[in-house]
């Protein structure tokens, strides 16, 4: 029987169409983009096609889309290259960061990452449904801040954020502000022409395409330094010989994305709802951690009351159910979800969470064996017997 995949918040599943647009830059169309003849600019065409495609996924102008090698690069190069650039202004004051407790660890870690002698970082605080405390935010948030960086939705909960009332804040005090939408895009209508944000990550492996390449939105004027030094690719912001066929497949899968977004996310949030309510349904104290917020179609957060969510995760998988505990960055982790944590949800309920995360092919029939196969798996694991191995479950990137 076909494995159920529901762990596409981690990965999705490569577009056929995307991965017809790249072969020819996999064997033929071999040039690098920066040579002057015919293999390069053939290359080159390649990568502003792509960028087009890019832009228009989010509404932007070609020539604010960096590509990187990953949405965490972005990330990195969203909150280092604007604090690197605040440091070499003349006067040197707005040098600080204001993010949330809740980011990707590609947030996180950049930011406990920077010299605090230099930088003072604040972590904004959530609530229990896991929304930014806009007061807290707003107490945070001074005429020293650089920028704000609050990610778009919650890659844990699905969680989308008040990104509008965010900006407000920021703008009202002079700062940049940055949100990581790798979980939103493809999911719910972004246009940078209406959302008023400097900086925004996107990544190609979460909307069907490559691994390994992701995409930084800067809107123009933006005062950003590069982050990784080299020749002058990308206007000078990210240097390194561009990874044309990733690159081609993220532009191929922005495409499909939109042409695909209003239809997939409405089938999918239909199918979301269904696996929770059968969940809840089944009597085995499952609870939806995220269901009463505004949050994305493809996510939902669930634990079960006294079972261990890594003993679960592994019961599902020899069962045939691919799902998480988590952030696939933390797989392996011995330290508790810091999303859930800074909900204040209690430790047990904490480690007894299961991220189940849709995508396009997910089908009424996959969500019916799901429900099954936890209803099985929760029996027994309840019971102390027939549980799962003493194999763990690979570690995600």
């Amino acid at each position: 029987m076909r494995r159920v995949y529901l762990d596409h918040a981690a990965t999705t599943p490569l577009d056929s169409g995307v991965l017809e647009a790249m072969m020819p830059y996999l064997t033929g169309e071999f040039g690098n983009p920066s040579s002057v003849h015919g293999f390069g600019q053939r290359a080159r065409g390649a990568i502003d096609e792509a960028r087009a495609r890019v832009a228009a996924l989010i509404g932007a102008r070609d020539s604010e889309i960096v590509f990187t090698g990953s949405g965490t690069e972005a990330d990195n190069l969203a909150i280092g290259g604007v604090l690197r650039g605040a440091m070499l202004e003349p006067d040197a004051e707005r040098t600080d960061l204001v993010t949330s407790s809740i980011e990707h660890h590609a947030v996180l870690n950049s930011a406990k990452g920077l010299d605090r002698a230099r930088h003072r970082v604040t972590f904004a605080r959530v609530d229990e449904l896991g929304r930014l405390d806009l007061k807290d935010l707003a107490a945070a948030v001074s005429e020293n801040t650089a920028l704000v960086s609050v990610m778009f939705a919650n890659n844990e909960t699905g969680v989308l954020q008040p990104i509008d009332e965010v900006i407000r804040i920021a703008r009202a005090k002079g700062a940049y502000v940055h949100t990581d939408a790798v979980q939103a895009v493809g999911k719910v209508p972004i246009d940078t022409r209406r959302l008023d944000v400097d900086l925004l990550t996107l990544s190609a492996h979460k909307i069907h395409g490559p691994k390994g390449v992701g995409a930084l939105f800067v809107r123009g004027g933006t005062k950003m330094n590069a982050i990784i030094r080299g020749g002058s690719q990308e206007r000078n912001r990210r240097a390194g010989t561009e990874n044309v066929a990733g690159i081609v497949g993220m532009g191929k899968a922005a495409e499909i994305a939109l042409s695909r977004l209003a239809g997939d996310a409405d089938r999918i949030a239909r199918l979301r709802d269904q696996l929770e309510t059968k969940l809840v349904a089944t009597g085995r104290g499952a609870v939806v951690v995220n269901g009463a917020g505004p949050r994305i179609c493809a996510t939902t957060n669930v634990s079960f009351e006294g079972v261990s969510g890594e003993d679960l995760l592994i019961a599902l998988d020899l069962a045939g159910i691919a799902v998480s505990t988590g952030a696939a960055c933390a797989a392996g982790s011995p330290e508790p979800s810091h999303v859930l944590k800074a909900m204040n949800f209690p430790r047990e309920r904490v480690n007894s969470a299961i991220r189940f995360s849709l995508g396009r092919d997910t089908t009424e029939e996959e969500i019916e064996r799901t429900v099954d196969a936890v209803t099985t798996a929760v029996e027994q694991l309840r019971r102390g017997g027939g549980g799962p191995s003493t194999r763990r479950p690979e570690a995600g990137v």
